[in-house]
């Protein structure tokens, strides 16, 4: 298994627009989290313009399909993203 990081570059208005979306967007984090693939994530704070998703599977392509699938990139709260894999040195 590999790591990989995917980090969402947000738009400003992000905090007012989430709300809509926030519970499929949870629900599909959940989802992610329970089958084992979402090691944790969460937004940056202050200011509010990013947020980074830890994944474990054996490609990246299950960050990028959370990514393409996730409400807020499906209704533009997300700029941009990117995905990369992570090479944990210390941890599990």
């Amino acid at each position: 298994m590999n790591y990989y990081i995917l980090t969402y570059h947000l738009v400003d208005s992000y905090l007012e627009e989430r709300g809509k979306y926030r519970e499929e967007h949870l629900a599909m984090a959940k989802k992610g989290e329970a089958n084992g693939e979402i090691v944790m994530a969460g937004a940056l704070d202050e200011p509010a313009d990013k947020a980074i998703f830890i994944f474990k599977s054996e490609s990246e392509s299950a960050a990028t399909n959370f990514a393409e699938n996730d409400p807020y990139f499906k209704n533009g709260l997300i700029k941009e993203y990117s995905v990369r894999k992570w090479n944990v040195v210390i941890g599990n």
